[in-house]
C-alpha cells in the first residue's frame, strides 16, 4: 500500500533533497563546508525575512526553544507567555524550569485572544522581559495575530519570541517588518527537511539582552555560536546532511518565490476548509492558519478510528487531537512539500473514512468543493 504523509510534521522530504542528502559525507571543518553553512545562512534570512543573525542547531524545534529562554532571561525575570495549545504551553514548561517568573495569558484552545490583552498586561508589569507565543499553533490550527503583536510589544524594552516551528516558510511572516525580536523553527515542517535541524534568528534588541544573561548553557550557548558565526562553523559537530539538504531546500523556495509559496498554502488551506464545509464538518480553529486545517469530530463519530483507519486501512496518516482535544479533533496539513493533488487524495480518503464510520453526508461533496477551489489557483 502507497503511503502519503499529511501530517504537521513531519511532512515529505522532496526527492531532490533526499538525493543530495545521500550524497557522500564531507569533512564539517573543510573549506567547502564552511562556504555551505554561510550560503545556507544567508538563504535562511531571506525565509525569515529579516536581516538579523541566524544560528544553526543540531536539534528539534525544542531545542531552539530551551535556547530562546536560557540564553534571555535570567533566573526571577518575568516573562509573558500566551498559552492557547499544546506548543505554546511549552513555552512555560522550558520557563519554569529555568526559574521564569511566568504570567500567563491562558486562552481557550482553538482562540487566540485579543492583542490588547497583551498590551494592557505590559503596561500593569513594565519589568516583564519578553513576550512568548507561536505563529502558529500546530495543536489547534490557529495562526497568531503577530505583526500587532510586534507593534505593541516594540514599544517597550520587552522582547517578542515567536516559535515558528510549524510555520516558517508557509504561513505569512515577516520577521523584521513584523518587529519579532526572536524567531525560532524546525527542519521537518514548511522547509522540507527531515527531523534534525533547528534554527533562531535573533535581532540586535536581543543581542543586548542575551549578553547580560546569566543562565548556565553548554550545547545551546547562544553567544558561542554567534562567535562561530564569523568563520560559518558550529561549535560543534554539526549535521552536514541537514546543510546539504538545506541549500536545495531554500534554492526551490527562492525558485518559487517566498510570497508565491505563502498565496500556494493559502489556497490549498481555503481548498480543504472547503471541503470539510461541504462534509458537513466544523473548523476547531478561531482564526485558521495556512500550514494545517483542523477539524472537529462529530460525536457520532469516533474521532480515534477515524486517524487509525485511514493510516492503517488506506495509507494516509493525518493527526488526531492532542492532550484535552484527543479523539475530538483530527488535523490534515498542507505545509511543505503537500501539493493540491495531495488535498484531493486526502479529501477523497477522509470521505470513504467517514461514510465507514457511519458520517451522512453527500458523496463527492468535500472533493467536488476542494477540486473548484484548487482548479483555479491554475488558470
Amino acid at each position: 500500500m502507497k503511503k502519503y504523509l499529511l501530517s504537521p510534521g513531519p511532512t515529505p522530504v522532496p526527492e531532490e533533497i533526499l538525493q543530495i542528502m545521500s550524497e557522500p559525507m564531507v569533512h564539517h571543518r573543510t573549506p567547502a563546508f564552511k562556504a555551505m553553512v554561510g550560503q545556507a545562512i544567508e538563504g535562511l534570512k531571506y525565509v525569515f525575512q529579516t536581516e538579523n543573525d541566524v544560528l544553526i542547531f543540531s536539534a528539534s524545534g525544542t531545542g531552539a526553544m530551551e535556547g530562546a529562554v536560557s540564553n534571555v532571561l535570567n533566573k526571577g525575570e518575568k516573562a509573558i507567555i500566551i498559552r492557547n495549545g499544546k506548543f505554546a504551553e511549552r513555552w512555560g514548561e522550558i520557563a519554569e524550569k529555568y526559574g521564569i517568573e511566568s504570567l500567563y495569558v491562558d486562552l481557550p484552545w482553538g482562540t487566540v485572544g485579543q492583542p490588547a490583552t497583551l498590551d494592557n498586561l505590559l503596561k500593569e508589569n513594565p519589568d516583564v522581559k519578553a513576550v512568548y507565543t507561536q505563529l502558529t499553533e500546530t495543536s489547534t490550527g490557529v495562526v497568531m495575530p503577530v505583526k500587532e503583536l510586534g507593534e505593541i510589544v516594540s514599544k517597550t524594552d520587552a522582547l517578542l519570541v515567536i516559535d515558528a516551528i510549524s510555520g516558517l516558510g508557509g504561513q505569512e511572516f515577516y520577521m523584521d517588518d513584523w518587529n519579532v525580536d526572536i524567531c525560532v523553527a524546525g527542519s521537518q515542517k514548511g522547509l522540507m527537511l527531515p527531523p534534525g535541524h533547528a534554527y533562531a534568528a535573533i535581532s540586535e534588541k536581543a543581542w543586548t539582552k542575551i549578553e547580560k544573561c546569566t543562565q548556565p548553557n553548554y550545547y545551546f550557548d547562544w553567544k558561542l555560536y554567534r562567535k562561530k558565526l564569523a568563520t560559518n562553523t558550529d561549535p560543534f559537530t554539526g549535521s552536514v546532511l541537514h546543510i546539504k539538504g538545506l541549500l536545495k531546500a531554500i534554492e526551490i523556495i527562492k525558485e518559487d518565490g517566498i510570497q508565491t509559496r505563502f498565496n500556494r498554502y493559502r489556497n490549498l488551506a481555503t481548498a480543504c476548509r472547503a471541503a470539510i464545509k461541504a462534509l458537513g464538518l466544523e473548523m476547531f480553529a478561531e482564526t485558521p492558519c495556512d500550514v494545517v486545517t483542523a477539524v472537529k469530530v462529530p460525536k457520532t463519530v469516533d474521532g480515534l478510528a477515524l486517524v487509525k483507519k485511514m493510516r492503517d486501512e488506506y495509507g494516509f496518516t493525518i493527526a488526531g487531537g492532542q492532550a484535552g482535544v484527543k479523539g475530538k479533533i483530527f488535523r490534515i496539513a498542507h505545509m511543505g512539500y503537500i501539493e493540491r493533488f495531495d488535498i484531493i487524495a486526502v479529501i477523497s480518503v477522509l470521505e470513504m473514512v467517514l461514510h465507514d464510520l457511519g458520517w451522512k453526508f453527500e458523496w463527492g461533496a468535500g472533493l467536488s468543493a476542494a477540486q473548484k477551489i484548487l482548479a483555479e489557483e491554475y488558470k
